[in-house]
């Protein structure tokens, strides 16, 4: 549940409001699922979301990344993630990784138009090095988590980590303000904190900074694992039989820990539409088109030149991945990204399973569906998304042609990637070796 919005796995959610330069709230949600916002008709209650999307314009062809490190990584940097090294899986917080340091973030260009930058919430970009936390990467202020997942109410990150033949339980805490470690907010369930720390930064800008833009980035924990809501959440949603469901329902939404991308294929980790297909809406006194749906492609690095262009800054320089789309989205013009690559991992090629799973409302239900029959050797597919956006009929054999220039196409982004950065985990990371907290361990 979110006091003030929400972003998929994702939802999106981009609030500007009109100033000199706007004021720029991009609001980010992990594991949100298709079937999890009430808009879509879903049985969870999302009532200031879906009163924001009507009043905006929804993103009804919003591409995401199927997990949480490479949708970050995209939305910071207007970069595939086939450019960035983190081209496969996430960045675990034992890791020496990080998004690369010669690559500006979204933060660092909008810093430049004389915006005040801050985060509140989860990063998940890296830390092994204090150059690769946020305050270091364009924000003027942090306040949140540096890792991937950990408990809504302590805010430890437990980690079972293998080094060779050995398993190591890692346990520290992580909640930093800037680099500080914050140890006063036990028991306060995440949602809220970020939520009040948002609304104070808000006031006290409108206050003391009025003549400076504001860009709030707002990634909250909600609704990633651990399912964890305080009791009252709960008893909203006792109606909803299945306890993970009910827990959730506060990347494409992760089936197997109550989100739903009904009818969607597939789910978060996977590139079926239920991984990569987001949910996403932009609600600003500067549309032209406000109460519409925006049906152009939109992918999630598009984002950085489109919003530092509103601020008046320039991304050519910059060989982006992404296209600036104001324009086109606010006054319903074509969209200019014609296509979009969704990852080559050379490390781990897998598609996932491919299923369709409906709306988990009993509490047993795991009825799976999956229509495709002998695919055990098959790794080529072409769906007409338009006509068949459940991805149910495959069409490779009936279209040649497309299949030939799409691989085409493929192997020229291949020709442009570099190579994928996925280092071994580091002993010397074990928070019990710093004061008990996650943090920078290296120099």
């Amino acid at each position: 549940m979110f006091p003030l919005g929400t972003f998929v796995c994702s939802l999106a959610i981009l609030q500007v409001v009109i100033a000199k330069q706007p004021n720029i709230l991009f609001i980010l949600a992990d594991d949100f699922g298709r079937n999890d916002v009430g808009c879509h008709v879903s049985e969870i209650h999302t009532p200031v979301l879906d009163s924001l999307a009507a009043t905006g314009i929804k993103l009804n062809n919003y591409y995401i990344q199927p997990i949480c490190t490479p949708s970050r990584s995209q939305l910071m940097s207007g970069r595939y993630q086939i450019h960035t090294g983190l081209q496969h899986a996430i960045i675990w917080a034992p890791q020496p990784n990080g998004l690369p340091l010669s690559m500006p973030t979204l933060a660092d260009c909008l810093k430049k138009q004389g915006y005040s930058t801050h985060i509140i919430g989860k990063w998940h970009l890296g830390f092994y090095k204090e150059v690769y936390t946020p305050i270091h990467r364009g924000f003027d202020s942090f306040y949140g988590y540096l890792t991937g997942a950990e408990d809504y109410f302590t805010h430890f990150r437990n980690a079972r980590v293998a080094f060779n033949k050995t398993v190591k339980e890692m346990s520290g805490l992580d909640f930093r303000h800037n680099m500080e470690v914050v140890r006063n907010q036990n028991g306060s369930y995440s949602a809220h904190v970020f939520a009040d720390r948002a609304i104070k930064l808000v006031r006290q800008h409108a206050l003391y900074n009025i003549d400076q833009p504001l860009f709030l980035y707002l990634p909250f924990q909600s609704v990633h694992a651990p399912l964890q809501v305080p009791k009252h959440y709960e008893k909203k949603y006792s109606f909803i039989k299945n306890l993970p469901r009910r827990t959730y329902a506060d990347n494409g939404g992760q089936v197997r820990k109550g989100g739903n991308n009904w009818p969607l294929r597939g789910w978060k980790a996977q590139l079926w539409e239920g991984g990569i297909r987001g949910v996403g809406f932009i609600h600003s006194k500067l549309l032209k088109n406000s109460g519409t749906t925006y049906n152009g492609l939109v992918h999630i690095s598009d984002w950085f030149p489109t919003l530092v262009h509103m601020a008046g800054g320039r991304t050519d320089h910059l060989h982006l991945d992404g296209y600036d789309l104001w324009s086109a989205i606010s006054e319903s013009q074509p969209s200019p990204r014609k296509e979009l690559l969704h990852n080559i991992d050379p490390l781990h090629g897998q598609k996932g399973e491919g299923k369709w799973v409906p709306p988990p409302r009993h509490r047993y239900n795991e009825s799976w569906i999956n229509l495709e029959k002998d695919e055990t050797n098959k790794n080529l597919w072409l769906f007409n998304i338009r006509k068949d956006p459940f991805e149910k009929r495959d069409v490779s054999s009936e279209y040649p042609d497309i299949v030939n220039h799409l691989l085409d196409r493929l192997s020229y982004y291949n020709s442009t990637a570099v190579p994928a950065y996925y280092p071994p985990f580091d002993p010397e990371a074990d928070p019990a070796l710093h004061g008990g907290v996650w943090g920078p361990w290296r120099d």
